[in-house]
């Protein structure tokens, strides 16, 4: 009963309008209500610990990181660099994108903001190229969803406090993930682009390629120093954030010169906005998830589920089948910070790697980042592509198809992510 006091009072108050957060603390006081111990201290206290965590300190760091390097003159560079080196190629500006993201991606840790960023300069300059506008925007919308696998990444930093699972390890285990999407969207591309008649951009000189790689190895440079920081030993996911904060206002300030004291407090106010939101939600979900252990909803679950934990191929099916449904009407943060302390029990009984499952976990939610009618990125690409939401559903299915058919080809063959973690983590 209090698992269905709990979805009724969510549904029903994001049904009215209600923001997430609010509805998830409006969930906790109507199942406190049912339990017979409504108590504004404890839901206050619990409301408090949901933020106070050292590793929730990385999010705001990394946030603020990622809009520090696209004010500072990071994305241009990468955007230049990568057109130097694929430009050429026959639907080229496609590959730009595909690489440029996968480079961005790698600063930022934000689907919505990568997406913002590069989306408003790629999809005009694809369009005015003579690329199909809603191919070039879809190309765009389903490229970012690596931002919240490669690390560093804001989802695995909820999932990871949430479940009590190593950030480190799940940054490194996003890697290879990451570019598996990477190669199936430029495997795609190259197949749906094939109609557009575009003329081959003039190939880059040798010496051309060098500058524009060594203009923007500032940018290339940060995230291999985060990664080897991470995997020696040498700082915490929250002092690599600090780290990112610091190496980003030098670049920007004194290398590349282009964030000025006005951009850098713009930067801080747009970044504490972002980070409010997060760090709002994850308290309120805290609240959710200690009345959710009360009533005994995990065991709950576990029971439904326990039939399957003899076959954790199974198992991981139907809760990646389940994800998907959910992902279709809840966005990534909420969903992971809900249902992971109502799943990691059965997958931890079921002997499942939490690793392992925390990499599929994010990835089929931010895969539903795509999905209508939530789909924050497929919304903001509309946006930056200046087309509507139909179209671009249409143009993006060959792209999400290829996304959830890897998703799966992860769940049956899980050493294409054990191994290469293991290979990057020096175990």
């Amino acid at each position: 009963m209090t698992m269905v006091i709990f979805l009724v009072v969510l549904l029903a108050a994001m049904a009215i309008g209600i923001p997430i957060a609010f509805a998830l603390l409006l969930s906790g006081v109507f199942m406190m209500a049912y339990l017979g111990d409504f108590d504004t201290q404890i839901l206050s206290q619990n409301l408090m610990v949901g933020a106070d965590s050292f590793a929730m300190m990385a999010i705001p760091f990394f946030i603020l990181c990622g809009d520090l390097m696209n004010r500072g003159g990071l994305t241009k560079r990468i955007i230049i660099a990568a057109t130097t080196l694929v430009g050429h190629i026959r639907g080229g500006l496609g590959y730009v994108a595909i690489l440029a993201i996968l480079l961005f991606a790698s600063l930022v840790g934000s689907a919505v903001a990568s997406t913002a960023a590069l989306g408003a300069i790629l999809i005009p300059m694809m369009a005015k190229a003579g690329y199909n506008r809603d191919r070039s925007t879809a190309l765009i919308a389903a490229g970012n969803i690596v931002s919240p696998i490669m690390p560093p990444s804001v989802p695995m930093i909820l999932f990871g406090v949430t479940a009590g699972v190593s950030i480190t390890k799940l940054f490194v285990a996003g890697i290879a993930p990451a570019i598996y999407i990477a190669i199936a969207l430029a495997v795609t591309w190259a197949w749906v682009a094939r109609k557009d008649k575009v003329e081959k951009m003039p190939r880059a000189s040798f010496k051309q390629m060098v500058k524009s790689i060594v203009d923007a190895i500032w940018a290339i440079l940060m995230p291999i120093g985060i990664l080897t920081g991470l995997r020696g030993g040498f700082f915490t996911p929250t002092e690599a954030g600090v780290i990112a904060v610091v190496y980003a206002l030098f670049i920007g300030v004194f290398v590349y010169k282009e964030l000025s004291l006005k951009e850098i407090m713009e930067s801080l106010i747009s970044s504490a906005k972002t980070t409010s939101v997060i760090m709002f939600l994850a308290a309120a979900a805290m609240v959710s998830a200690w009345l959710m252990t009360v009533g005994n909803i995990p065991e709950i679950v576990s029971s439904i589920l326990s039939p399957l934990i003899d076959s954790p191929l199974l198992l991981l099916l139907v809760i990646n089948l389940i994800v998907i449904l959910v992902g279709m009407a809840m966005d990534v943060n909420p969903t992971i910070l809900i249902l992971t302390p109502v799943l990691m029990p059965v997958v931890t009984a079921a002997g499942i790697d939490p690793v392992y499952f925390g990499l599929l976990f994010i990835l089929n939610n931010v895969i539903g980042l795509l999905t209508p009618p939530v789909g924050t990125v497929l919304n903001v690409a509309a946006g930056a592509g200046k087309i509507s939401i139909g179209r671009l559903v249409k143009a993006i299915m060959p792209f999400l198809i290829v996304e959830i058919v890897l998703l799966f080809l992860l769940i049956f063959v899980p050493e294409l992510v054990t191994v290469p973690t293991e290979f990057f983590s020096g175990e």
